[in-house]
């Protein structure tokens, strides 16, 4: 394989967080973070380190991760993103690759996020969604849960939605919105904002699944805030609802690359 100058390649990942022990690489640990590396490593002929614009836990998925590495194969980017995905699981894929500048970071360039939650309310569980969704049999009142979600949108400080330990120095964040919403048997929680704190989407699902219960009103959620009190906020909930939808970067973000012939195996060209 040819080498040429440096490239910093940005990839787009999907995964199925079920059967990972979270992103980050772990010792005798499977991991998206160390599945990708080995799978790039692999095809590109060399150590590749893959930074992620974030970490997800154990159990959580995502739709659009984002992540670049450094690299001087001459690999095309379609030969990557189908190459990483010949040798990885069918439980990740790579559904994106693009060419960044040299300065790109996938992690200090992110401008903002998408999570969103879903909870599967309903009385019998779902066989097919149990690792996709939070059941709860109880019936849950959405327009109760959309009205307190509306009292966390904005700049806040929130130290009562995230777990105490390695908290950061600063809990303050923008949620740019938050929405609630029913879908069939579902219901769907949609947050955006400029960053986000180590369990704050899950812990933020549980409060309002509370609301949503009767279990505390609506305007509560606005003392939970001024408290900075992880103990007056709701449970957490499972990792298994929870996804990263994507990542935001602005004008910072890659340009895609040329179009991708209809059909293009690994020893074409």
């Amino acid at each position: 394989m040819p080498e040429g100058g440096p490239r910093r390649l940005v990839v787009w990942v999907e995964y199925d967080g079920t059967d990972f022990r979270g992103w980050q690489v772990q010792p005798g640990a499977r991991t998206v973070q160390g599945e990708l590396e080995q799978a790039l490593s692999t095809l590109c002929g060399g150590a590749v380190r893959v930074v992620g614009s974030g970490r997800t836990d154990t159990g959580v998925h995502a739709l659009g991760q984002a992540a670049h590495f450094d690299t001087r194969s001459g690999l095309s980017l379609l030969k990557v993103r189908l190459g990483v995905n010949g040798l990885t699981g069918p439980d990740l894929a790579v559904v994106d690759c693009r060419e960044a500048s040299p300065g790109f970071h996938a992690q200090h360039d992110a401008l903002g996020k998408t999570y969103r939650y879903r909870i599967l309310n309903r009385r019998s569980p779902s066989p097919l969604r149990r690792s996709r969704a939070w059941h709860l049999r109880a019936p849950l009142d959405v327009e109760r849960m959309a009205r307190a979600a509306s009292f966390l949108v904005g700049e806040h400080d929130f130290a009562a939605f995230c777990r105490e330990q390695g908290r950061p120095a600063s809990t303050v964040r923008c949620l740019e919105r938050l929405e609630v919403g029913r879908e069939g048997d579902e219901i769907v929680i949609e947050a955006a904002g400029n960053g986000f704190l180590r369990h704050m989407v899950r812990t933020v699902a549980g409060t309002l699944a509370q609301v949503g219960r009767g279990e505390r009103a609506p305007g509560s959620l606005k003392e939970v805030l001024a408290s900075r009190d992880r103990t007056q906020a709701g449970p957490t909930a499972p990792p298994q609802g929870l996804f990263l939808v994507r990542v935001d970067y602005g004008p910072k973000t890659p340009s895609p690359g040329p179009p991708e012939p209809e059909e293009e195996t690994l020893d074409a060209g």
